[in-house]
């Protein structure tokens, strides 16, 4: 099923509620939400619309933020919808739950565009990568030639089929802004990418000096030891 992607002017508000809560793993709709919304109501009106762009989940009165991403400034979130409603559409497939899964993966699924760790790791060698993210044209298709061989859906699933949305005229500036998207490690090849391919990035995001420092003394000292 498709999903409707908000206008900017109506993600406004729950990205300034989002930006609002302070840094935490798990929040509570009651103690931290409301008193930033200013009822339960509209809490949980911006934490529906936050779901909506796959920057929020909520459950049984608790909830997580993406934070990486519900961070960014506005216009950057803006270039971020493609990635991610791709993102939050995402279906994980698995058979051996090693390295062999992803090997299929990438030579029976012809015409499908690598993103997130493995392009990531192609284009910088920074982070080692772990799930193959492919955006393909046809989930359902993929998904069903995935499970005739075997594959079950779940969540433990290192193959990750994504629909296409969006422009992939420039890959590198794509596997940029989904790895902002995705969040979490990811923020860390973004950053990556950033520093090696600067000048194909025509809308940079916002990140923490002390990622940032962290990224250039890693890739530094790789290169010291290569």
């Amino acid at each position: 099923m498709d999903i409707q992607t908000p206008s900017i002017t109506e993600a406004r508000d729950g990205l300034a509620f989002a930006q609002a809560l302070p840094p935490k793993i798990v929040y509570s709709v009651k103690n931290d939400a409301v008193p930033i919304a200013g009822s339960e109501q509209t809490a949980y009106r911006r934490l529906r619309l936050l779901r909506s762009l796959g920057l929020a989940s909520f459950r049984n009165g608790l909830f997580n933020i993406n934070r990486e991403a519900a961070m960014q400034p506005l216009f950057v979130v803006a270039k971020l919808f493609p990635s991610l409603i791709s993102l939050r559409q995402a279906r994980r497939f698995g058979k051996f739950y090693n390295d062999s899964d992803i090997r299929y993966a990438r030579n029976s699924m012809r015409g499908a565009i690598v993103t997130l760790d493995f392009d990531a790791w192609d284009l910088t060698g920074f982070q080692t990568p772990s799930d193959l993210y492919l955006y393909v044209d046809d989930v359902a298709k993929s998904a069903k030639l995935l499970r005739d061989r075997g594959f079950s859906e779940g969540r433990k699933g290192r193959v990750v089929l994504l629909p296409k949305r969006g422009d992939f005229t420039d890959k590198v500036n794509r596997t940029y802004l989904d790895c902002i998207a995705r969040g979490g490690r990811s923020i860390y090849d973004a950053i990556a990418i950033e520093l090696l391919y600067h000048d194909r990035i025509p809308v940079k995001g916002n990140f923490p000096v002390e990622y940032i420092l962290k990224v250039q003394q890693e890739m530094d000292q790789s290169r010291f030891k290569d």
